[in-house]
């Protein structure tokens, strides 16, 4: 049954109850699919896809793969692995 109190337009009171609950239906999946896009976001963060540091390879490793693959020649792996053992001696 429709009614007008001069407030609601015609809309019954059962109108207004699921406007609410559609309101906040709607406002709990927007704060759920951003904070699970937060949460995809730092997990990425690690290079390997996790937060566990046993995983991580040194830079060591990183720099003989990346002179196997020929991404760099003998004499820039020479002066970068120099650079990181003085690194590391201090």
């Amino acid at each position: 049954m429709m009614w007008n109190d001069g407030i609601g337009y015609g809309w019954s009171w059962g109108g207004w109850v699921l406007m609410v609950l559609a309101m906040v239906a709607f406002w709990t999946l927007v704060i759920v699919a951003v904070m699970a896009l937060f949460r995809s976001i730092r997990t990425d963060r690690s290079p390997y896809g996790t937060n566990d540091t046993t995983n991580r390879r040194s830079a060591d490793e990183i720099l003989d793969e990346r002179f196997a693959r020929g991404e760099i020649d003998v004499d820039e792996y020479r002066i970068r692995r120099d650079h990181l053992r003085a690194a590391q001696e201090h």
